[in-house]
């Protein structure tokens, strides 16, 4: 086990042949040690707000010790947890120089440095990584948190995007009004932007509610939110100034507190499942929305299928191992979701490809490509065809840490053909590669669609 090699994949990403899965290395990983008499275990648990545990066991080969690499896998490991489920204490149980590098990596001038501070800001409190022996660490716990699925009265539904938002007018289940609103989040300075915009939205939907009135409202945003707080998004990350940003972190309270109704803001990925819950009453489903980022949600795969309280912020988790991997921009590492589910995935691959773009933004730049798609342009026709690959091979990988069987595709790298072609090459790339895993992939019909994930967020809120 080389530090940047792991196993030849049969499908390569023809504008990104670096790609190192990290599925494949895990697996490589776990093969040697059933073949060692001498193999070791690693124990991984994080803890989170509640109680909550998540729990991860890694048998490994003595001669990983060896490996220069072996504790940067580890800590990628690490790394997905925190950025699926949460957490601020991290307990382990693992060789000395693995602890060592996590205890490092994860402090205010770590290489996680970025991670460090994200968590610390969402939790009230720094990560603190502990070193203990496995018989001592909890088993893992999540939580479950029945939401949605309520359709009385006349409600709001809205969803925030990073280019625009959706609104939705409900009455008694049924949708009577949508619309997209363009917005530009990310450049504004200041909390009252996004009041402003969101206020106005919230009063032209009254206008399409009987008599104007309102019994609830539910909203989906990208972003970590609890209780209605939004502790921590990129929605918001033009603000630098302490006491706007704070302002901008209650949005939601302040408009709850405007209306006097019920309302429930819930993360987007978390919608976008209860989206295939509610329309195709599916459970133990994965969302995944490739949008102006890569937004992930989970209902797991109990008797009532609800939510279980974990961040799911996958656009931030590691999936690509090479050393040499693309780096995000924002939080500052490599090969992780965003770069390979999302607008930014359709940005790199067609720089490496040469492709002719003439707009400077990441969503008129994959129009230029959805309209080349159409035309079946060649280049194109490989891009969709990466992100097809990236997906087959990373499916088994979100396996490790979410008890799934279906994952509904969304979002407006989905769309089109080259939403199809993602399909269909993730499918023979699970097919050949991983057929022992009975994952259905699929893209919403036209009854999922209708319903919308502002919709579906509309239905969050009891009243």
């Amino acid at each position: 086990m080389s530090d940047c090699t792991c196993c030849t994949l049969k499908y390569t990403p023809t504008f990104d042949p670096g790609f190192k899965p990290a599925f494949l290395k895990l697996r490589k990983i776990r093969e040697a040690a059933k073949a060692d008499p001498e193999a070791g275990l690693i124990v991984i648990a994080i803890e989170r707000d509640n109680n909550a545990v998540n729990r991860y066991e890694l048998p490994y080969p003595k001669a990983a010790l060896e490996c220069k690499g072996f504790p940067k896998f580890v800590e990628r490991l690490v790394k997905f947890m925190l950025w699926s489920a949460g957490g601020y204490k991290v307990m382990i149980d693992a060789p000395e120089a693995v602890v060592a590098k996590i205890k490092a990596d994860y402090t205010e001038d770590g290489e996680r440095a970025f991670d460090y501070g994200f968590f610390k800001t969402v939790y009230g409190r720094p990560i603190e990584v502990v070193a203990m022996p496995a018989a001592e660490i909890p088993a893992g716990h999540d939580l479950a948190i029945s939401l949605g699925g309520n359709m009385n009265g006349n409600r709001i539904g809205f969803d925030l995007g990073g280019s625009d938002f959706k609104l939705t007018a409900m009455v008694n289940g049924e949708s009577v009004w949508q619309k997209e609103v363009p917005w530009d989040p990310y450049n504004a300075t200041d909390a009252a932007y996004h009041y402003d915009h969101i206020k106005a939205g919230f009063e032209e939907t009254l206008s399409h509610l009987p008599n104007g009135k309102v019994d609830a409202i539910g909203g989906s945003s990208a972003g970590v939110i609890v209780d209605n707080e939004l502790r921590h998004a990129g929605l918001i990350k033009g603000i630098k100034d302490p006491d706007q940003y704070r302002q901008a972190q209650l949005l939601f309270k302040r408009l709850k507190a405007d209306y006097g109704v019920p309302m429930e803001v819930a993360n987007d990925g978390d919608v976008s499942a209860l989206v295939g819950r509610l329309a195709l009453g599916k459970k133990g489903i994965i969302g995944l929305a490739m949008g102006t980022s890569e937004a992930v949600g989970y209902i797991d795969n109990s008797e009532k299928g609800v939510l279980t309280g974990r961040i799911s912020e996958l656009a931030f988790a590691p999936v690509d191992v090479n050393c040499e991997a693309a780096v995000d921009p924002w939080s500052g590492d490599a090969g992780v979701g965003a770069l390979y589910f999302s607008q930014q995935a359709v940005n790199k691959l067609g720089l490496a490809a040469g492709f002719p773009f003439k707009e400077e933004t990441l969503p008129l730049r994959l129009k230029e490509v959805q309209k080349a798609m159409e035309a079946d342009d060649p280049t194109a026709v490989k891009i969709y065809e990466d992100i097809g690959i990236y997906l087959g091979y990373t499916l088994p990988w979100y396996a490790e840490f979410y008890d799934y069987t279906s994952l509904m595709l969304l979002g407006r790298v989905s769309s089109g053909k080259g939403g199809d072609l993602i399909l269909a090459t993730a499918k023979k790339v699970m097919a050949d590669e991983f057929p022992e895993y009975n994952i259905d992939i699929f893209m919403p019909d036209e009854q999922v669609r209708r319903l919308g994930q502002s919709a579906a967020a509309a239905s969050l809120p009891e009243c």
